[in-house]
């Protein structure tokens, strides 16, 4: 088992949350801290400073719903990583060529997953792989949008699909794990000593967790593939389907077995070296569904 995979899910809970040395106390159970990714709160739930503080101690992030169950905000600790003013110098510093060239290889990524889970739909599959391997430094030609038509339209046979962020349905669901996701990798770059707004092609002004939305990109087809296993009729209200969605984390991420919460945080863990100059190229993991 690696370190921080669970996550626990509150979001239906109606009631306090208690802080015990070690862990917290929910409904008379008690659950250690040590193993967890992150905890998603609802409308409902209730906590003292004291589990605010354990939590940050952890390095877990509190995620707040609204009454849909949509992730709205997260509170994350501050980093205790001894070499974080390094990491944000030499990450603000980034050259052009360097930020290109990762994007290239996240975008690549992304696609290359994306073709994965097209597997029913080969020549779907294929233009995507083609897409994949187009893409250039900086991805000029929008590869990544490009792929995405052709992704979204086949990925739900039989159903007239269209990616749209405020619908209801299968795009809430995607929302919420990709949500889940965001949470996660924001707390991995953290972590890692690195600043989550100094994104290297997310760079609005107004976001303040643009290399988060950089660093999701290879594992949105994760969430994508449970999603698209799930009943046509599942909503983001319905408690299995959102429980089957949070367990996308403890899938394997690639062929060598490492979960989808793992290879976030080696993500983290590698662009942090990579902003230093320590790695040449960033490696970037791909997703691949498993079998059968």
């Amino acid at each position: 088992m690696t370190p921080h995979w669970r996550v626990i899910d509150l979001i239906d809970h109606a009631g306090e949350i208690e802080s015990r040395r070690g862990g917290l106390v929910i409904s008379g159970v008690a659950v250690p801290l040590d193993d967890v990714s992150c905890i998603i709160t609802g409308l409902g739930t209730r906590w003292h400073g004291g589990v605010v503080a354990l939590a940050s101690k952890y390095g877990v992030p509190i995620v707040a719903c609204d009454w849909r169950g949509v992730p709205i905000s997260v509170l994350m600790p501050w980093s205790t990583n001894t070499r974080v003013a390094a990491r944000q110098y030499a990450q603000a510093a980034m050259t052009l060529p360097r930020k290109k060239n990762a994007w290239m290889r996240i975008v690549r990524s992304k696609i290359i997953g994306q073709a994965a889970n097209l597997a029913h739909q080969p020549k779907a599959k294929a233009q995507l792989a083609e897409h994949a391997r187009a893409v250039r430094s900086g991805d000029p030609d929008n590869r990544e949008a490009r792929a995405a038509r052709t992704y979204w339209s086949n990925l739900f046979p039989g159903e007239t699909f269209t990616r749209d962020a405020d619908a209801p349905g299968r795009n809430a669901l995607l929302n919420y794990g990709y949500a889940i996701i965001r949470g996660v990798v924001v707390r991995s770059i953290v972590t890692a000593g690195l600043s989550p707004t100094l994104g290297i092609w997310h760079h609005n002004r107004s976001n303040v967790f643009g290399l988060a939305d950089d660093l999701i990109e290879p594992f949105r087809p994760a969430i994508d593939f449970v999603v698209a296993a799930l009943p046509a009729d599942a909503s983001v209200l319905d408690r299995e389907a959102k429980h089957v969605i949070v367990g996308a984390l403890e899938q394997p991420m690639t062929g060598s077995g490492s979960t989808v919460a793992t290879s976030i945080n080696q993500l983290a863990q590698q662009f942090a070296h990579y902003t230093e100059n320590e790695v040449p190229v960033l490696v970037v993991p791909v997703w691949t569904p498993p079998r059968g």
